[in-house]
């Protein structure tokens, strides 16, 4: 797809709503008529997947830098990019190299394949991790080239959504799809109707869950007729489908972003989901539209029976709209507060626009050193890599009614408070890691996971190897136990490491020389590293020369404490 959601709507922000930041008198909680009764969607967030990174080499159909690139058969650079945000990849198993400078850390600048089982299935564990409900998998016309590869995407989703416990549905984008009328309803009975199957597809109102976003926008990339649009909504309600509709921000107006004469097709929608993305981007913005769209809007689904799924955005990047998640939030209490029946992010993976809540580079320490790229820091306040994760999860218990409808912000940005942990807890419990090398699925992320079994492993026969932990914010450590496994499968052994610190992530000093650390699972396979001297620092480096039972480094959790 040439032009992005966001490219063509950019422009509209000049034509939205006027008016001041004056809140109308805030409504209660649930106090606007419900269609609906809860199910996959009502009373549920679901973000938007996209799905659409590839990577030359990695298997898929498609065969080039999906998305990644300008140019997609050369590899990502500065000069040949298609994202303005960069992903924190310590998750993924495999990544590929890219043609961007080293990140600001020294570590490769490598990027993720969607197309790897192991990438959604990651992506999807976050959604289980944050209690995120559902995703909505982008479905663009798939008669193209694209189409095999957005085939196997939905049975890749699928899968995970399966394993994890989340559901999903497919939303249709019907930008630039010329036979659209015809070759969706192709595409649904031939192909995507198949997934309806799967105990993860979302159903609501005993209906399975089809979105088509698009219909009745004024731009030549979705030059459909009413009628046209008509009929397809009444084409899939009849096949026993709940429809939601992702229309214009003006639908209720049919001005300005919206074409004149799409009232009925509007209101054939099972539930509505205007799109916001490129029409707010701060504080001030988000309460505006709170009186001029989402009230009045809310009141007129109610009067036609519709359900009412707005738009909650984390904000662009690289437009330095986020305000460390206070932009978030202010959205999630206007829609609270205003008895939404769903909420839907824009986006989940959206790396080419900026406005994603996946993991992301947390700091310049993890951007490419000559890409440009701003990090979730980027207003001086420390964010974890998984804070618009977290944050999403915030909002939807505030949503479900799990936590008290609250304009402050409950999510710290970086966990347990950053720099002032609890007193005597594990500052490494959840953070985020670094690594020389992995082998196989044993990440770094492992050895902060707070699961005992699971556990970093090196590659093999190459020492020396080095972990990392960013704690988050310089404080004072005193003393590091690390574990293996508990099981009794392992056997003694014996593993010579040292231990850095640095409070940049650049300039490192030693706290700890080089010694010998013996782990016997007779004794809980564990051993502590007491520093000659307590240290403060944000980042621990150990360093490992050596394993008596393995030719690998391995670290099952690493656990620091300030004494």
């Amino acid at each position: 797809m040439g032009v992005t959601r966001r490219v063509f709507l950019q422009a509209a922000v000049a034509a939205g709503a006027t008016g001041t930041a004056v809140l109308a008198q805030p409504a209660a909680a649930g106090a606007a008529t419900a269609a609906s009764g809860p199910g996959d969607v009502v009373g549920k967030v679901t973000v938007g997947y996209q799905g659409w990174f590839a990577c030359i080499g990695d298997g898929a159909p498609i065969d080039t830098w999906w998305h990644w690139s300008a140019n997609g058969s050369a590899p990502p650079s500065p000069s040949n990019t298609g994202i303005v945000a960069w992903p924190d990849v310590r998750d993924y198993t495999h990544t590929y190299p890219t043609g961007y400078a080293a990140l600001g850390n020294g570590l490769p600048a490598a990027l993720f394949s969607s197309y790897d089982q192991q990438t959604v299935d990651t992506h999807f564990s976050w959604l289980k991790e944050n209690g995120i409900d559902a995703a909505a998998l982008q479905r663009f016309n798939p008669n193209g080239s694209e189409g095999p590869t957005r085939d196997a995407m939905a049975v890749k989703v699928r899968a995970a959504a399966e394993q994890y416990g989340r559901k999903f549905y497919i939303m249709y984008d019907v930008s630039d799809w010329t036979a659209m009328q015809a070759e969706i309803k192709t595409d649904w009975t031939a192909k995507m109707r198949a997934h309806t199957a799967s105990p993860a597809y979302a159903v609501q109102n005993g209906k399975p869950v089809v979105c088509v976003w698009g219909f009745g926008f004024a731009d030549d990339q979705r030059p459909f007729s009413a009628d046209a649009c008509l009929d397809v909504v009444n084409w899939f309600k009849n096949q026993g489908c709940y429809v939601i509709g992702g229309v214009p921000t003006w639908w209720r107006t049919g001005d300005r972003d919206s074409r004149p004469g799409f009232s009925d097709v509007y209101h054939a929608f099972d539930m509505l989901s205007p799109w916001m993305v490129g029409r707010i981007g701060n504080v001030a913005d988000a309460d505006n539209f709170y009186n001029v769209a989402t009230v009045p809007d809310l009141a007129e689904c109610a009067a036609h029976g519709i359900d009412y799924q707005p738009c909650v955005l984390p904000g662009a990047v690289t437009l330095r709209q986020r305000a460390h998640g206070d932009f978030m939030w202010r959205q999630f209490y206007n829609m609270v507060r205003a008895g939404v029946q769903g909420v839907y992010i824009s986006m989940f993976d959206e790396f080419n626009e900026g406005n994603q809540i996946a993991k992301t580079a947390e700091s310049q320490q993890w951007v490419p050193a000559d890409s440009g790229f701003l990090a979730l820091d980027e207003d001086g306040t420390a964010c974890s890599a998984d804070y618009y994760l977290r944050l999403t999860g915030d909002g939807g218990r505030m949503l479900k009614g799990q936590l008290a409808l609250t304009a402050t912000r409950p999510t710290q940005p970086v966990p347990d408070g950053g720099g002032t942990p609890p007193a005597g807890g594990n500052l490494a419990l959840h953070r985020a890691t670094a690594e020389s090398s992995h082998t196989q699925d044993y990440v770094c992320a492992h050895a902060t996971d707070g699961d005992p079994d699971s556990y970093w492993e090196s590659a093999d026969g190459a020492f020396p190897q080095w972990l990392q932990v960013d704690l988050g914010a310089p404080v004072a450590v005193g003393r590091i136990v690390l574990s293996l496994p508990p099981a009794a499968a392992w056997s003694a052994r014996t593993q010579t490491l040292s231990v850095r610190g640095s409070t940049d992530g650049t300039a490192f000093t030693q706290l700890a020389g080089a010694a010998a650390y013996a782990f016997d699972p007779a004794a809980g396979n564990t051993a502590t590293l007491t520093l000659p001297a307590a240290a403060t620092t944000r980042y621990l480096r150990l360093d490992f020369t050596a394993n008596t039972g393995w030719p690998a480094a391995q670290v099952g959790e690493v656990a620091v404490f300030a004494s």
